[in-house]
């Protein structure tokens, strides 16, 4: 058994197989995952587990470069945007419309749904060097 780190094997398998600019999606419950993109589902119920946990804990493995969040969250959601941030620093945090966000995960390596039910709160996450 794993002893630190993300202990949800596919996702250390995906952050693992992760190269520069492969990109990730962390998803609320609703987002529409398309069929041929690796879905992870750790959806249990509302709110269970929570997007920004999730991305949290994303983060203590995988080097991101950039990010892309949707505009609507701003008024939909600005206190999770915030968190969102908050969690992001030194990041490059791209503006997209819902659709253009959307459209990334045709390319995503997987989709992380998250048990979140806050509007548009979802984000790619593109994976940067460490060297």
């Amino acid at each position: 058994m794993k002893k630190i780190g993300i202990l949800n094997s596919e996702i250390s398998r995906v952050i693992g197989e992760l190269g520069h600019m492969d990109q990730i999606v962390i998803a609320d419950a609703g987002l529409p995952i398309p069929s041929h993109v690796k879905r992870i589902d750790l959806a249990l119920r509302k709110g269970v587990p929570s997007f920004i946990e999730t991305v949290e804990t994303v983060l203590l493995e995988m080097y991101v470069e950039k990010a892309f969040v949707a505009q609507e969250m701003e008024s939909a959601s600005p206190a999770t945007k915030q968190e969102l941030l908050k969690l992001l620093p030194g990041i490059q945090i791209k503006t997209v419309t819902h659709e253009e966000l959307k459209d990334l995960t045709q390319q995503a390596k997987a989709v992380i749904r998250t048990g979140e039910f806050t509007p548009y709160a979802n984000v790619v996450l593109e994976a940067g060097v460490i060297f």
